[in-house]
């Protein structure tokens, strides 16, 4: 579809013999619309960053000086984080023009949620396994006692988006799960765990996350997510992407790592990732297509390493790939529309109601 510009509306406008005041009275009317699918903005990417500076210093750049505080007092801080963040964003997301900021505070809130269970964790003296130590160990070492914060950042996601329908609070969701798949392995398995059967679940978490990231696509969004609590639109907005990617990065991942010698499985591997290159055409996911093409990719140079190994055939191998692909764009190219019109029943509703 394309997009029309200012100077677009006022020619077309000029040319029906609307009037001079038909372009105010549009203008006006596409003012009072909800925001639904916002264009990219220079102060986005300070809205992104600044909440994700917050994020990092409340996560992943915690230092060990928290270790000196209670776990009451870790939790305290926490929560009192949540509350701020939360009721700023919640005030912020009502209004249309503060919309995106609004939501990311929202979503900084829901990050706050691993350390405040830490913080009850640590002061009742209870985890599900052995005392996992400093928090600063959370996102780099895998543990069965991270299990229960994981869970607990998952369902404050959904509580969040109960009150805020904004797509970014899914990505503390998926990035939970996305621990979950390797911390509850090790809760599965205790200390007996191989690294096989951690590929394994990685595996089936992932394929879960895209089963729910396909429903979320599959649902109308004029029937499931027109409004939110507040009345505010939320109509075309991406809920399901984060659930892709961490699903994909999971799914994949595990699949890329598990060690297999067999020729048919390898085989397996590279047809899974090929029809990940046409499920990116069906979900219109580029994502897809950058797993699926790695994951070919990584197929095909494997076997022409293997069998063209100390030869100048390997170079020319991997040459004749790169033009293969080149090849098949074009050729994709050439009949996108046919093709896109036979994929069109496939599609998820929201996919189609988003390319209508």
């Amino acid at each position: 579809m394309k997009k029309i510009s200012i100077s677009d509306l006022r020619t077309a406008i000029d040319r029906a013999g609307l009037g001079d005041d038909a372009f105010e009275r549009i203008q006006q009317a596409l003012a009072s619309e909800p925001e639904t699918a916002p264009a990219f903005e220079a102060a986005h990417v300070s809205y992104y960053l600044g909440a994700l500076l917050i994020i990092g210093a409340m996560g992943w750049f915690i230092t060990s000086a928290w270790d000196r505080l209670s776990g009451v007092t870790i939790a305290a801080i926490a929560l009192a984080y949540a509350a701020a963040f939360g009721v700023a964003g919640v005030r912020l997301f009502r209004r249309p023009s503060t919309r995106i900021p609004g939501g990311l505070l929202v979503a900084v809130a829901v990050c706050m949620t691993p350390l405040a269970v830490y913080g009850m964790e640590r002061a009742a003296g209870w985890w599900p396994a052995t005392d996992p130590g400093s928090y600063t160990r959370f996102h780099p070492w895998i543990d069965a006692s991270w299990v229960v914060m994981e869970l607990a950042t998952v369902a404050a996601a959904a509580l969040a988006l109960w009150r805020v329908r904004y797509p970014f609070i899914t990505a503390p969701a998926a990035y939970a799960l996305w621990y979950l798949s390797m911390d509850g392995t090790a809760w599965a398995f205790g200390k007996h765990w191989t690294f096989q059967q951690e590929c394994h679940i990685s595996v089936f978490f992932g394929l879960g996350l895209l089963l729910a990231a396909w429903f979320l696509d599959s649902i109308p969004a004029t029937n499931t997510m027109g409004t939110d609590s507040n009345g505010t639109g939320t109509t075309g907005m991406d809920f399901a992407f984060w659930f892709y990617l961490f699903g994909l990065l999971t799914f994949s991942g595990g699949l890329t790592l598990l060690d297999s010698h067999s020729e048919w499985s390898k085989a397996a591997y590279c047809l899974i990732h090929f029809v990940m290159l046409v499920l990116a055409l069906v979900l219109r996911r580029r994502v897809f297509l950058v797993f699926g093409g790695l994951g070919v990719f990584l197929y095909l140079a494997q076997e022409a390493e293997t069998h063209f190994r100390n030869s100048f055939g390997f170079t020319a191998a991997l040459t004749v790939i790169g033009i293969g692909f080149i090849a098949a764009g074009i050729a994709y190219k050439k009949n996108e529309a046919r093709l896109q019109a036979s994929l069109a029943a496939l599609m998820p509703g929201r996919i189609r109601e988003r390319h209508a």
